[in-house]
């Protein structure tokens, strides 16, 4: 974001806390947080948060908390927030102490596991998370999610957006594969319901889907960018309207 946008941003919003989010880059060769920091703190963002890949990783191996530690150490007045790789609650406590940073964003760690903020909330307590639920928990929790979803989508929407939910809660259960393959065509909640009424309720979460990643996770991308983006790195014009085309990489 320019120092002019971030400026305007922050004004316009008024009492409104402004907030601003980045990747370390584009690329290797084009590393902008430290810059992008640097202007949202003095253009008055209440807070930056730095997810720890460039744009070309996608999401791509390992987050780079050492990213963090040095975009916290260039921005001293506000707060500084890492985002990358927070899969349980203790990585949240590892990274705010290997980085020093002020806080933590969660993005990929809570799909199909919305109970990670519990944890969160314990641990920044000093309090011993809970064990995860076993089946018949996953199973509540997932038909709360999906009653939700209908009320906010509407049910028809809903249940298509619910399908990809579905994976992430059942990844890693004891016959989960034929139990997604069934709820991959799931219409209605109450179909949804009809299905997980057969399951092993009893049956542990287990241990080595904690870790597994969910979300995007694709290998490395070219990045694009509008014609002539990176011709001049000290030209603080923003993109124009063609950079809102879905083909221009703006």
């Amino acid at each position: 974001m320019s120092m002019q946008r971030s400026s305007a941003a922050v004004s316009a919003a008024g009492a409104v806390p402004v907030t601003l989010k980045f990747r370390i880059g584009i690329d290797e060769a084009h590393h902008t947080y430290l810059d992008s920091g640097r202007i949202a703190e003095e253009e008055g963002c209440a807070a930056v948060g730095l997810h720890a890949r460039t744009a070309a990783q996608l999401y791509d191996g390992q987050a780079r908390w050492d990213a963090v530690a040095r975009l916290k150490q260039a921005v001293t007045a506000i707060p500084v927030l890492g985002n990358g790789d927070v899969w349980e609650a203790e990585d949240a406590l590892r990274m705010m102490r290997a980085t020093g940073c002020d806080g933590v964003i969660v993005g990929r760690g809570c799909l199909g596991r919305p109970w990670l903020f519990r944890d969160l909330a314990d641990v920044f307590e000093g309090r011993v998370p809970s064990n995860p639920p076993d089946l018949g928990g996953v199973v509540d929790v997932m038909v709360e999610h999906a009653r939700l979803l209908a009320a906010w989508l509407g049910e028809s929407g809903a249940m298509r957006a619910f399908r990809k939910h579905s994976s992430w809660y059942t990844k890693g259960f004891r016959g989960g594969a034929p139990l997604r393959e069934r709820l991959m065509h799931v219409t209605t909640v109450a179909e949804l319901e009809s299905i997980l009424a057969g399951v092993e309720r009893a049956q542990p979460f287990p241990p080595d889907a904690m870790r597994v990643s969910r979300g995007k996770t694709a290998g490395t991308q070219t990045v694009a960018l509008p014609a002539g983006y990176l011709d001049d790195l000290e030209d603080a014009t923003p993109p124009g309207i063609d950079a809102e085309t879905a083909e221009s990489g703006g």
